[in-house]
């Protein structure tokens, strides 16, 4: 596999350490805030995830190891600064159910997604509160969830026109001083049909959910979950 500059395509039987080193909590959390702060220093990684310097600083080195972060230009020379090598990571799904480990790696990586979603929505809500995000933001902001029925073809097609349309939209937005940081959850997660359930007796039916939230002007969970991403936290984007 190749990478562009902007992207770094992992092949999991070749880079499985790397896949390794990446599913560390922490070690994705410093590289999003990296993706999406800009260099810094291990000690200023340090007072926002509450770690210790010496943490940080230990698992930037192992970041740097398997190519995923490099030093940065220096302000002085009294202390190393980080940054993102690569703005995404991605990886082939069929190459990581083949690769040995690479089905937990997956898993792991997709529960550091939830995790980063989680503490995406506590953040929007609390911006939105405070009144650091306009209050313009309100209406259009929201989490959805659709059950379509498609081929893989068609899944497949659908992730290209989204990561398309985002770029569009991110380059026509890039000089427009309203334009915010957006975290962008997508999930294509197709589900085999369910066994019938024996009947157990009469019941009530009860009406079937609309599927629309009107507090957001989004659409609520039609199976009762959140719809999440297949992008590494990249509070930084790194799938």
């Amino acid at each position: 596999m190749t990478s562009e500059p902007s992207r770094r395509v992992l092949d999991p039987e070749r880079d499985g350490a790397a896949f390794k080193a990446l599913t560390h909590p922490l070690r994705i959390e410093l590289l999003g805030l990296l993706r999406q702060h800009g260099p810094a220093t291990a000690s200023e990684l340090a007072a926002r995830t509450g770690e210790s310097s010496a943490s940080t600083s230990y698992h930037l080195r192992v970041l740097a190891k398997y190519g995923f972060v490099a030093e940065a230009e220096h302000r002085d020379g009294r202390e190393r600064r980080w940054k993102s090598v690569h703005a995404l990571t991605s990886w082939s799904n069929e190459a990581m159910h083949r690769a040995p480990g690479g089905r937990a790696a997956l898993s792991a990586l997709r529960r550091r997604q939830l995790e980063h979603l989680e503490r995406s929505l506590a953040r929007h809500e609390a911006d939105l509160e405070s009144g650091r995000l306009d209050s313009a933001w309100q209406e259009p902001s929201g989490l959805s969830d659709s059950l379509p029925r498609l081929t893989p073809e068609s899944l497949t097609e659908l992730w290209e026109a989204l990561a398309a349309k985002t770029a569009e939209l991110t380059a026509r937005d890039a000089d427009d001083p309203r334009a915010e940081q957006v975290v962008v959850f997508t999930a294509g997660l197709p589900l085999a049909p369910e066994p019938p359930v024996a009947s157990a007796g009469p019941a009530t039916e009860e009406p079937a959910p609309t599927g629309e939230n009107a507090s957001t002007g989004g659409s609520a969970p039609t199976d009762g979950s959140t719809s999440t991403g297949e992008s590494l936290p990249a509070d930084g984007n790194a799938s």
